[in-house]
């Protein structure tokens, strides 16, 4: 009871934020034109175009209020120069840039418009008040346009000096200069390629509202059923986690499909503003604006990574490539996703709630989801805490010590006497016990979530380093947009599998995923058979412990993926798993899973040779005389690799951790339950 409660209360909020942004939207209107098909027509609230000189603002707003049958008013044609009785260039030589700035943002601030298409300066971004003025009457849409096709119209138009530039400083510098002031005051960003027409620009306008006005179509449903009754969205699936019918969440529609031109423009950013531009397409704004998506992927990825690039692709040999995803601060390609999915978990909270995020790790997830909760502002750690169990002989020696340096304040670790499929399996008993999520609630005012890559939040992030590789290859031109990749990645849970398939649906063309398992290979034999099969399988120790699970939560995302979304099919067999530790899909199915992935695997000394003949020919690390304390390896690494390309948080961590101390759990359901209780009772304070 206690858990519908809160989800109808998320339910009420998401919907009181659609209608502030959506109050003075009208219905829907019949006009030529397809796209306009697709957005109510706005009786009352403006469409205000903003970009730098040369955007095409002035051409695009005239195509965009004829198709609309809204009025269309230029700020410089229709209220500068009427105001002033001179052209803007008369008032630019009388008042010199700074005065005019100041001129233009006072006239600004005394214009008032309903329902119409209004084209701004490039300049009013730079005058807040002007600007607050604007963003009160209406919706502010970002043409983000190539510099390099600014900067050819500019000199078409023989314009050679803009608004602030002044002496010495270049076309290319001071509209750098200006991005920021565009990226502040945006509501959505309409991405141009580079060559788009005015009619390309003034289609994706076009599109850019239609999404706004219809929010309510990207919902997202559970793998395990065809449409729910009560509509879920990101907001709500960040939190929930887990579907209550057990199943996975999923967006109905599938990701959105990029244009090659915008892939191209995605390719010359760097790996933050790829991040910032791919994940826009994927969280609707109602839920994370375009403003507070950039800050946090800014908190996650400028400067909290040990290499520049982030995420960079290095040469290995032929045409094979290797994505180094180790330069975070815990050494684990789950930074890539949980440096963010804390701060958009954060931010979908409602306030009255506190959470307790549970987590089951075979290896690197810990310490990674550790520290990304640890590092939340000090009033979101006042209410957000995390717990996470790991098996006590499943991991290394390394990882151990960085899951177990978190003790105290909102970020707790202990181990438990089993295996990382019985730590995942209790977590999800835990999600489906309402007696426990409702004293849970009642008590203490808390609700439990996840951060395992079960979580939508989590996943997400993923497919963006995806994308980023393909675009690094774009960019090196190592290949052109279209030449297939295939990608190879080492499987477990199938997260990361899963964010490669969707990166593909994204319009990253890629041919194969192929899924590498070690002797765990669950896997590696369902995509060869079709029988999923845990019966007499036990799970063994291995040098590659992140991979060491037999139950892979992911696979649910992928059959929904690839029988077409069949919520009713991924139920039945995901249910059988659960009973009888065995499920089989039918011939036709199997065929379709080896269209879209491949699959292998090793045995431990099969890995190590591979290892060592990569290292012969890439030169060896030759490390001699090897120690056995974990820190004092780092160290030595450090020495002959680099300090560089080891990030001094983790450096730090390990050697605050020297104490390997920490709580261990007997495998029992009921005592992990009463730590999860603890962890309650130490982190929040008890509802009288």
């Amino acid at each position: 009871m206690i858990p519908a409660t809160f989800n109808k209360l998320l339910a009420k909020v998401r919907k009181l934020r659609t209608h502030l942004i959506f109050a003075q939207f009208g219905s829907s209107y019949s006009t030529t034109s397809r796209l306009s098909n697709q957005i109510a027509k706005p009786h009352k609230r403006n469409i205000l175009l903003m970009g730098p000189p040369g955007a095409g603002k002035t051409c695009v707003g005239r195509i965009v209020g004829q198709r609309l049958g809204m009025p269309v008013i230029d700020i410089d044609d229709d209220v500068l120069e009427r105001t002033w009785g001179m052209s803007v260039a008369d008032k630019i030589s009388e008042i010199g840039g700074d005065g005019f700035i100041e001129e233009e943002g006072k006239a600004v601030c005394n214009f008032t418009a309903t329902g119409s298409v209004i084209s701004l300066t490039g300049s009013n971004p730079l005058h807040s008040d002007a600007m607050q003025h604007l963003k009160k009457s209406g919706l502010v849409l970002y043409l983000d346009v190539v510099t390099e096709d600014i900067i050819q119209r500019l000199s078409q138009m023989k314009v050679n000096r803009i608004v602030g530039q002044d002496a010495g400083v270049s076309m290319r510098e001071i509209l750098q200069y200006r991005k920021q002031f565009y990226e502040k005051w945006l509501d959505a960003r309409v991405l141009c390629g580079t060559g788009d027409s005015v009619e390309d620009v003034a289609d994706k306008v076009l599109r850019t509202l239609g999404r706004y006005e219809d929010s309510e179509s990207e919902m997202f449903i559970s793998t395990r059923s065809q449409m729910s009754s009560d509509p879920k969205f990101f907001s709500d699936v960040v939190i929930e986690g887990l579907a209550p019918d057990g199943g996975l969440y999923v967006p109905k529609k599938g990701f959105p499909k990029l244009e090659p031109s915008e892939w191209l423009r995605i390719s010359s950013m760097p790996y933050a503003m790829r991040a910032v531009a791919i994940l826009e397409n994927c969280i609707h704004p109602v839920d994370v604006s375009p403003v507070e998506l950039s800050t946090m992927v800014q908190r996650a990825y400028g400067q909290n990574f040990a290499n520049q690039s982030v995420v960079p692709l290095r040469h290995l040999t032929d045409h094979q490539h290797i994505l180094e995803l180790f330069h975070g601060p815990t050494g684990s390609f789950k930074d890539l996703a949980l440096q963010l999915m804390p701060q958009l978990f954060a931010h979908c909270l409602p306030q009255m709630c506190n959470y307790l995020i549970l987590v089951a790790t075979s290896g690197d997830t810990g310490s990674a989801v550790l520290n990304g909760f640890r590092n939340l502002k000090d009033s979101d750690r006042e209410r957000i805490g995390v717990l996470v169990f790991f098996p006590e002989k499943g991991v290394s020696e390394i990882q151990k010590l960085q899951m177990t340096g978190f003790q105290e304040g909102n970020a707790k670790s202990m181990s438990v006497l089993s295996d990382f499929d019985f730590c995942q399996r209790s977590i999800k008993r835990m999600f489906g016990d309402s007696s426990l999520m409702g004293h849970l609630a009642v008590e203490y005012a808390t609700v439990l979530s996840t951060a395992n890559s079960i979580n939508w939040a989590r996943l997400l992030p993923q497919v963006v380093y995806h994308c980023s590789a393909y675009l690094d290859l774009l960019r090196n031109r190592t290949l052109m947009f279209g030449d297939p990749i295939d990608v190879c990645i080492p499987t477990g849970n199938f997260g990361n599998a899963m964010s490669a398939l969707y990166a593909k649906q994204m319009g990253i063309p890629i041919r194969k995923v192929i899924c590498a398992s070690n002797h765990n290979c669950i896997i590696s034999d369902f995509i060869t058979s079709g029988e999923y099969d845990l019966r007499n399988r036990k799970l063994l120790v291995s040098n590659s412990p992140a991979i060491d699970i037999l139950k892979s939560s992911n696979l649910e995302r992928f059959i929904h993926y690839v029988s077409d979304g069949d919520g009713t099919l991924v139920q039945d067999l995901f249910l059988n798993l659960e009973k009888d530790n065995f499920f089989k899909v039918s011939e036709t199915l199997r065929q379709k899973i080896n269209l879209e992935v491949q699959a292998g695997w090793c045995s431990e000394d099969d890995c190590l040779r591979a290892i060592h003949e990569v290292h012969k020919t890439t030169e060896a690390l030759q490390c001699q005389n090897i120690p056995q304390d974990p820190v004092e390896q780092l160290d030595q690494l450090c020495t002959i690799g680099g300090r560089e390309q080891m990030h001094e948080a983790l450096l730090k961590c390990m050697r605050d951790s020297r104490d390997p101390s920490h709580k261990i759990c007997q495998a029992d359901f009921d005592e992990l339950a009463e730590e999860v209780e603890t962890m309650i009772q130490d982190s929040f304070l008890r509802v009288q």
